[in-house]
């Protein structure tokens, strides 16, 4: 195995009798280099961009989430829920019933999905961090206060020391009653903002948190919910702890982790980081074909060192070993400068923000996310190192003829 690479690194190193040869060579290492390099990169951004995103996710959604499988609604008093706060890994839980309904501001209105919270939510929400006006506050004795989205707080123009003007909400009611007077058919209710949200931009313009009680008597509920969820004692496994709720509930319920509750949020970003592989990945394919043209172009130079070889009692394995260590190295030569240099723009990227995000100040971030991942260099080296040695065998398939 010696005497092969030994030779190989000679050839890869040593001047040629044809200038072409050497130029191919770097053409080669080029091309890989890019290649690879612009792997590095798009990864990191979309770690970036995920890892971004699934924070913003996670300062909202809890670690576990329960819903029924049949109907919208469950009783919390047939549940079994003294069982669950039992379970080994469970901190905190909070029964949360939500419903679409229709905010109501002066002369302005939206369209919105009100949260009805208790007062555990606070500890299973991160949402006290997002907060960006005013106060996270849903009740006082009798008085029940909203915190809604930033989005929805800029549309509705909400004023939060206006006391005098409280947000009316409506929600249809459950019965089936029929009237002329449209109003009659809603049930509606003054609520007064205390504050608001600012944590991602689905949830900014959708999500208005009232109190547990508001929700519950604006849907005509008593203790109906249509989720709880769960927050997770820090270290403990989330699938384990997901696993033991799923066989204690049986399946009348759904437990969902962080992954399902979003769902097509990460699906979209794997499709779109699998594309963004593919595609450099036939750009390397295409640079494979300078490393065919260089081995092939010294197969021809070296025909007389092959005969001198095959004379010396060298067998066409050996020689074709050569010729195969060649393309490697030039292939992972490529490769590793490339990780480099790519590892390097988003070093740079990261701690410096050179490349800034275009927008005019209307994202959460002014530049670029970028965060390296160890194993995206092994997946980049091991494309790089298959479609290397692919080439590499293909090319030298030739000297089996001599």
């Amino acid at each position: 195995m010696k005497l092969p690479y030994y030779i190989a690194k000679r050839y890869l190193f040593s001047k040629k009798s044809h200038n072409l040869i050497n130029i191919l060579s770097g053409i080669s290492v080029a091309g890989v280099t890019i290649g690879a390099m612009s792997l590095i990169v798009v990864l990191s951004v979309f770690n970036g961009l995920e890892s971004l995103i699934s924070n913003m996710y996670n300062s909202f959604d809890p670690d576990l989430k329960i819903e029924t499988t049949i109907g919208k609604t469950f009783n919390i008093n047939t549940f079994p829920i003294q069982k669950l706060s039992k379970i080994d890994g469970i901190a905190n839980y909070s029964e949360i019933v939500e419903e679409n309904a229709l905010l109501r501001y002066k002369n302005k209105q939206q369209i919105v999905q009100i949260k009805g919270v208790d007062n555990k939510f606070a500890k299973v929400s991160k949402i006290g961090n997002g907060i960006v006006e005013g106060n996270f506050i849903l009740q006082k004795g009798n008085l029940n206060f909203m915190v809604l989205g930033y989005g929805i707080y800029d549309m509705l123009g909400i004023q939060l020391n206006d006391f005098a003007t409280s947000v009316s909400v409506y929600i249809p009611k459950r019965s089936k009653t029929i009237s002329i007077d449209p109003t009659e058919t809603f049930n509606n209710e003054q609520i007064i903002p205390s504050g608001a949200f600012s944590i991602q931009q689905d949830f900014d313009t959708k999500i208005v948190i009232v109190p547990l009680r508001f929700a519950r008597k604006m849907l005509d509920y008593t203790t109906e919910v249509t989720a709880l969820e769960i927050d997770l004692k820090p270290g403990f496994d989330a699938d384990k702890v997901q696993s033991e709720v799923e066989k204690l509930i049986g399946k009348g319920y759904i437990v969902k982790n962080r992954f399902q509750q979003e769902e097509m949020f990460y699906k979209i970003i794997k499709t779109e980081k699998f594309a963004g592989i593919l595609i450099l990945s036939f750009i390397l394919l295409i640079a494979a074909f300078n490393i065919v043209g260089s081995l092939s172009m010294l197969i021809i130079e070296k025909k007389k060192d092959i005969a001198i070889l095959r004379n010396l009692g060298a067998s066409i394995i050996l020689i074709r070993r050569i010729f195969v260590f060649e393309g490697l190295m030039i292939s992972l030569s490529g490769a590793i400068l490339g990780m480099v240099l790519g590892g390097l723009i988003c070093w740079i990227q990261q701690y410096f923000g050179v490349i800034p995000l275009e927008g005019n100040g209307s994202f959460v971030i002014k530049y670029y996310p970028v965060q390296l991942q160890l194993l995206d260099f092994v997946k980049v080296l091991g494309i790089v190192f298959i479609i290397g040695l692919l080439s590499t065998l293909y090319t030298v398939r030739q000297l089996s003829k001599n």
